[in-house]
């Protein structure tokens, strides 16, 4: 005999949605069976009954400074009047990677809800990110409730459910979709393959003032799958060296245990190798240095060094090693120092293949970063780890970061224009690989450029391979430094206005890759002048048309800072 269910009366304190909600709780308490048949869709409708009878549907909301290569400044003032989160929101780098383990949006509401306290998880922000968000959080009133903000689809903006619009806000993105493997759950972000290194080759030639290494890794057996136009997370090692001068610095013997970032128990070495960040120190760091300061007026010099003074040194442009040294007298229990240092995060590549091209394997195009400061070499944590510090067999922790704003059309015989410079070609690389194998009859035009033709000109046997087979209609390139006036890729757009303007009107997609900050904005202020003189409309009916295009995503942009 069923079980009666117990439903609210009408005078009770609650919209019908809310109603509906709660009488299918009491109903799951009850008669679970009868509930799995019946709660979601009961509640749908009426919450879907409330939406059209007691109050009109809410515009969707838009965020204006979503655009990476709008400069701090732009964005901020685009998030003017909005609430705290959609600020911090625009501090981000607007690149939705995912190395943070959030979006843009997710990350924001996170720190504004104080599910999350790091300021320095946006990578590709570094620095200014970070300071921006610490600015903002500290000029915001102390006093201002944190509203926690509501699921979409609860009634009347509000969650019914404690604590749910919360995990909804911050719960981090995995990076890839599951898939099953043999029963066993796909690796992920939370469970990276370990991939062993096939292939690590230079495509600078001797002379470049560059690095650029071409990467192969083995995806055998692992099941993951990957479209072009998606990223690789690389989940990087700090640089022995680098490592061994902090453990001196503390002295360490490097052997002591710690807790790591997942509650696991590591020596002090392999903890500061695998899972801190070493690199950029954070103020919880000076914080902590300055008050085991034991030399006179140690702490008060370290402060005055970072914080204030004329000749204060800014805290981005120091490195953990380097406070070490310029204090020796601070030097905290191990245990102490590493529980303020940041989880060391991932690093996102854009993959340079074509799972058709290459089956069970992912290309990597990586640039080499290498430079001195105050007589120090220093180095880009994943890039000189892959590139040095990997060899050949080697085994690195990888999971697929998959991107729904970065795709080939859907139409095999749509023209496609490539704007890539530098390391930006590697998904063209992957792009005309698709192309070709899957026999795509559209033109394909790129626009790639880099410092030297001589030294420089990345993957050029393929592109010259590809342009005599006919799959590449054009390629137009730029090397800024093989005459007196740097020629950059936006030049040679503006100088093929009337070929890039007819190939627009033909259905042509857009895409660009490459640096946010400089290169991209260069690009997109030249194809607004092409739109604009080609298209014999104003300037701003000319931004109109470009925005239209990337909302039809016949413009996409894989853009990094």
């Amino acid at each position: 005999m069923p079980i009666p269910v117990p439903c609210l009366p009408e005078s009770a304190p609650f919209s019908l949605a809310q109603r509906a909600w709660l009488n299918g709780f009491f109903a799951g308490l009850l008669c679970p069976e009868e509930s799995a048949r019946s709660f979601s869709s009961a509640g749908d409708n009426a919450f879907r009954l409330e939406s059209r009878q007691d109050k009109p549907a809410e515009p969707e909301e838009t965020f204006p400074w979503h655009d990476p290569t709008l400069p701090m400044e732009e964005r901020l003032k685009l998030a003017e009047g909005r609430p705290l989160e959609r600020v911090l929101m625009a501090a981000m780098a607007q690149l939705d990677c995912g190395a943070c383990g959030y979006v843009c949006k997710t990350y924001a509401e996170a720190i504004r809800t104080g599910a999350e306290t790091e300021l320095t998880r946006c990578v590709p922000g570094g620095k200014e990110t970070a300071r921006k968000l610490k600015e903002i959080l500290s000029s915001n009133d102390p006093a201002t409730p944190v509203v926690v903000l509501a699921s979409a689809g609860a009634p009347n903006g509000h969650s019914t459910r404690p604590g749910f619009a919360r995990a909804a806000a911050t719960k981090p993105s995995n990076g890839t979709t599951l898939r099953p493997l043999g029963g066993r759950p796909a690796f992920d972000r939370k469970r990276p393959f370990h991939a062993p290194l096939l292939e690590n080759r230079p495509l600078n030639q001797p002379g470049s003032n560059k690095d650029t290494r071409h990467l192969v890794l083995d995806l055998d057996g692992s099941g993951l799958t990957y479209e072009v136009g998606d990223s690789l997370g690389v989940f990087p090692r700090n640089c022995p060296q680098v490592v061994e001068g902090i453990i001196e610095a503390l002295g360490s013997r490097g052997d002591e245990e710690v807790d790591t970032p997942d509650k696991r128990r590591a020596t002090l070495r392999q903890a500061l190798q695998e899972d801190y960040a070493v690199n950029r120190p954070s103020e919880k760091l000076v914080a902590l240095l300055a008050g085991s300061a034991t030399a006179a007026s140690g702490g008060e010099s370290l402060r005055q060094g970072i914080f204030g003074g004329r000749d204060a040194c800014p805290l981005e442009e120091l490195e953990v090693l380097d406070l070490l040294r310029q204090f020796p007298s601070a030097r905290p229990p191990v245990v102490d120092f590493v529980a303020v240092l940041p989880r060391l995060q991932p690093r996102l590549y854009s993959i340079a293949s074509s799972p058709r091209a290459y089956p069970g394997q992912v290309h990597l195009t990586v640039a080499v970063v290498r430079y001195w400061h105050q007589g120090h070499l220093r180095r880009g944590v994943a890039s000189t780890f892959l590139a040095e510090r990997v060899a050949r067999g080697q085994k690195v922790p990888v999971f697929i970061q998959p991107s729904t704003k970065f795709r080939l059309p859907s139409n095999p015989d749509a023209p496609v224009i490539m704007v890539g410079p530098g390391t930006g070609i590697a998904p063209f690389r992957a792009f005309l690989q698709e192309r070709r194998a899957t026999g795509a009859r559209g033109k394909n035009w790129l626009f790639f450029g880099d410092q030297r033709k001589e030294f420089d000109f990345l993957y050029r046997s393929e592109l010259e391979q590809l342009l005599h087979e006919g799959l590449l209609t054009r390629l137009d390139t730029a090397f800024s430094r093989d005459q007196e006036q740097k020629v950059y890729v936006q030049h040679r757009l503006l100088e093929n206005a009337q070929a890039v303007w007819n190939w627009l009107c033909e259905g042509a997609f857009l895409y660009v890759c490459g640096d946010a900050k400089r290169m991209a904005r260069d690009v997109e202020h030249t194809l607004q002048q092409i739109v604009a003189s080609r298209g014999q409309m104003p300037p701003e009916d000319a931004g109109a048309y470009l925005q239209e295009l990337a909302c039809s995503h016949r413009y996409q942009r894989d853009v990094y800072s």
